[in-house]
């Protein structure tokens, strides 16, 4: 490719639009939430989206791009949650630790004999050891 075509391929052009009213009221909506700074940037944008999603060459270029981001905020959202929750939970089992620690008297010895057991005991169990499991285990 030579010089000149390559500026042209850069340098933009103004032609007519024929465009439904509906679309352009659209266009006018979101073109800021894109961070265009402009709807004909909004507008080139789209059309480069869609000529990605028609052509099968390009498409595999440019459209794991947008799964990809996809996918990366969806998993973000999701480990937000998560730890949410664990958080939440770590909070609970602090307080049900603090009120059993306050009504009994254990020795650090036995604490981490018991630590240790418990331990092998939850790998044992991959992981889901309940309430259950702990009366069964004491009582028997």
């Amino acid at each position: 490719m030579n010089e000149n075509e390559e500026i042209r391929k850069k340098t933009k052009r103004k032609f007519a639009l024929w465009i439904k009213e509906s679309t352009l009221d659209l266009v006018k909506k979101l073109y800021e939430d894109d961070n265009c700074s402009s709807q004909s940037e909004f507008i080139e944008k789209a059309v480069i989206f869609y000529a990605g999603y028609l052509s099968s060459e390009d498409s595999k270029a440019y459209l794991p791009n947008v799964v990809t981001s996809t996918l990366k905020s969806i998993v973000a959202e999701s480990d937000n949650r998560q730890n949410r929750m664990i958080f939440k939970l770590a909070v609970e089992m602090a307080m049900m630790m603090n009120v059993v620690a306050s009504t009994q008297d254990i020795d650090k010895v036995t604490l981490q004999r018991l630590r240790g057991e418990c331990v092998k005991e939850v790998k044992r169990l991959n992981g889901s050891f309940s309430f259950d499991d702990a009366v069964e285990w004491q009582n028997g």
